[in-house]
């Protein structure tokens, strides 16, 4: 039995499957399964074709792919908004035939004639966006129309003007060095593909139009419903698709200095099958430029080299078109099911056995013992507040919480019966702290670490920390901020109750009970966040010592309390203070005798208790049934405790029959009273302490003095 309990804690240590979820849900992971039909296809390729990688060839493959991965990127832009653009063969064809034009008849310089035609292909994909954006035609038959009509006319510019363009020449060292040369063998058409994609790259990812443009390709309806320009931002995805088909134009005239009735023929299949196999969406709102150049590559690369290894003519397009058809399949099964996938994997319990709980019965739970001491409670802003998780006091008796609204509400004393909106924070306000000036510091789930100053003004302190080096999951941002507590040289210290799972996601973390949490520190005096400790199953309440040498948290789901410290020479090492607690430890506050007051906001469960020894249990229960259908913890019932340094339990106060505050989240002691707060409650609570307690002591008065 030992053998095997210490193999299932080997495999679940060393087999990080719970990575398999994060890399799935990564963004780039997108690019991954493309990226490795592209290695496939080259491997094919290279090992079937002489000379596939030799310097010559690689040099032609790159400027044909400077104009063809222009093209790629436009279809890619419009397939983000949500459209499609049927008329990037004709645009591109234009821009050849114009570049040409302007060059050799016109006479233009360079410098003149190449912006000329990148805005006159503009205006066509302007004019698609117009009609598309503002008039609201559908995109497939109005990009097809433009199709038919600017093919047309090339061709009878052609019809009027090739005879005259074919005696000409056009000479000149800057175009020479476009279509033919380069920079450190590098072609040029290459070097401008590189560029403009690093530009719409930044663009996509890192500049507001590019986020909307994402949100609008996601869902129209919802963008126009926050106020985003819907109409002119697919109007403007057109433009800039017209306008890379011109420059690609370009690219292509400076290459072979000629035009003809079949020049972009058959383009926009070729362009489209790139960008969706590269993993651009049909649906819009999921792509980017990597994508489509990946796309663009594996679609060059498997056209030149069907013809290559000497297959006919006629194998190109079928080609093309099946893996087109292939590509449109696994995008629509992909998008079907990646979520539904990803919900089955990414949950990936591990496991824990809990030791035996403490006996809470009246013949052996001693301080622990059941009772009815909360039964009583006095009731404070009853339906008034929703959600108070954690509650304080400053040094003027006021009485401040959370709302699940995002605000902090504070009562007047000393009846509580009047209340005010101090301050809207939003988010979810948990932990709170008063730090020397009397700023109130909050931490806010999904948001971070905030202050509100005394003149009301919420200002954001921190929002993220370090990233851990070998994290799938950016760890970097603070997805649920907890609780906190200052040091005495101003340092912050709070927790990050999991790594894995957004606020309102947090139940989940107790079925994996995997070490996703930690404890950050923030310097004020340096404004740098690092984490201090890590791996830490799901930490909650967070408490400087009375002495200041150290820092006590809560590890929720391993019903433990720990001490962190922070000064002394056990500086930086962690150490147990208190475990099998009965229930699951949320806030820690301190006591006026020198004590420290513990919240524990729900019951072990004997059914979770024994599901925690099963993770392959719990992972098909993750897997087969409804999440609101799981073994959750039993936050019912709930208690406070008292308990001294040395991990010894002093007292406890329950709610046994669930009446006044069936989740008990924090309390705080204050000038004789004990007020209690919880995130499922619709109320505060306060009881009036026995004579041990000091009625003239407060938490601000016990960490900054009198004086302060």
């Amino acid at each position: 039995m030992a053998t095997t309990s210490t193999l299932a804690k080997l495999r679940y240590r060393f087999v990080p499957d719970h990575v398999i979820g994060e890399l799935l849900s990564k963004k780039w992971i997108d690019n991954a399964i493309p990226f490795l039909v592209l290695l496939c296809v080259v491997g094919l390729f290279g090992s079937l074709i002489p000379n596939f990688f030799s310097v010559s060839n690689l040099a032609i493959q790159g400027r044909e792919l400077g104009e063809f991965g222009l093209v790629c990127m436009a279809m890619m832009i419009v397939i983000v908004v949500g459209g499609l653009d049927l008329s990037v063969g004709s645009n591109f064809a234009l821009g050849n035939f114009m570049t040409l034009a302007l060059l050799n008849l016109g006479g233009w310089p360079v410098w003149l004639a190449i912006p000329a035609v990148v805005l006159i292909c503009g205006g066509v994909g302007f004019i698609n966006g117009f009609l598309i954006g503002y008039l609201r035609l559908r995109a497939f038959l109005t990009t097809l129309v433009t199709l038919i009509i600017v093919r047309a006319i090339v061709d009878m510019l052609l019809l009027k003007y090739s005879k005259a363009m074919s005696v000409s020449f056009y000479d000149s060292a800057a175009w020479d060095l476009i279509g033919l040369g380069g920079v450190g063998g590098v072609p040029s058409s290459f070097i401008v593909l590189i560029v403009v994609a690093l530009i719409g790259h930044i663009l996509l990812t890192r500049s507001r139009p590019g986020w909307r443009a994402m949100a609008i390709g996601g869902s129209r309806r919802s963008a126009h419903n926050i106020g985003l320009s819907v109409r002119g931002t697919v109007c403007a995805a057109y433009t800039i698709s017209g306008m890379l088909c011109g420059l690609a134009g370009v690219l292509y005239a400076a290459r072979l200095g000629g035009a003809g009735t079949d020049t972009g023929m058959g383009l926009e299949v070729a362009a489209l099958t790139a960008a969706v196999l590269g993993g651009n969406s049909l649906g819009g709102g999921r792509g980017s430029v990597v994508k489509a150049l990946i796309g663009a590559v594996i679609v060059q690369v498997m056209t030149n080299g069907v013809l290559r290894i000497g297959m006919n003519s006629g194998s190109g397009p079928m080609v093309l078109g099946l893996t087109l058809l292939l590509a449109v399949f696994i995008d629509v099964r992909w998008l079907k099911n990646r979520d539904k996938l990803l919900s089955k994997v990414y949950v990936s319990p591990t496991l824990v056995e809990l030791p035996t709980p403490r006996p809470t019965d009246a013949e052996k739970g001693g301080a622990l013992a059941l009772n009815d001491r909360l039964k009583d409670v006095e009731i404070i802003g009853l339906d008034q507040v929703e959600s108070p998780e954690d509650v304080i006091l400053d040094e003027n008796d006021y009485l401040y919480c959370g709302t699940r609204h995002g605000d902090i509400v504070r009562f007047s004393p000393p009846h509580y019966k009047e209340w005010e909106i101090y301050a809207h924070i939003g988010g979810s306000p948990l932990g709170m702290a008063f730090d020397k000036a009397g700023d109130l510091l909050v931490c806010v789930g999904g948001m971070g670490l905030y202050k509100i100053d005394r003149d009301r003004n919420v200002i954001k302190v921190t929002d993220e920390t370090n990233r851990s080096p070998f994290s799938v999951v950016d760890d970097s941002r603070l997805r649920l901020a907890d609780d906190l507590d200052i040091a005495p040289d101003g340092k912050v210290y709070f927790s990050e109750a999991t790594i894995r799972y957004e606020m309102h996601d947090w139940p989940v973390d107790a079925l994996e009970s995997r070490g996703n949490g930690r404890i950050i520190c923030y310097d004020p005096n340096t404004g740098k966040t690092h984490t201090a400790v890590r791996k830490l199953v799901f930490p909650n309440g967070v408490c400087l010592s009375h002495d200041g040498q150290a820092i006590l948290f809560a590890e929720s789901w391993g019903c433990r309390l720990n001490r962190y410290w922070i000064a002394g020479p056990k500086a930086g090492t962690v150490e147990r203070m208190l475990d099998q607690l009965p229930g699951y430890p949320d806030n820690i506050n301190r006591a006026s005798d020198g004590t420290y007051w513990a919240a524990v906001m729900g019951i072990r469960s004997p059914a979770l208790d024994v599901a925690l020894r099963m993770p392959g249990f719990r992972r098909r229960m993750a897997r087969r049934i409804a999440p609101d259908q799981w073994l959750y913890p039993n936050l019912n019932i709930g208690c406070v405790i008292r308990f001294n340094d040395k991990g010894e339990i002093v007292e406890s106060m329950w709610d046994k029959g669930a009446s006044n505050h069936p989740m008990i989240t924090s309390m705080r002691e204050h000038k004789g009273w004990l007020y209690l707060g919880g995130i499922t409650n619709n109320r505060i609570g306060r009881i009036k302490l026995g004579d041990w307690a000091d009625k003239t002591w407060s938490g601000y008065r016990s960490y900054w003095g009198a004086g302060a």
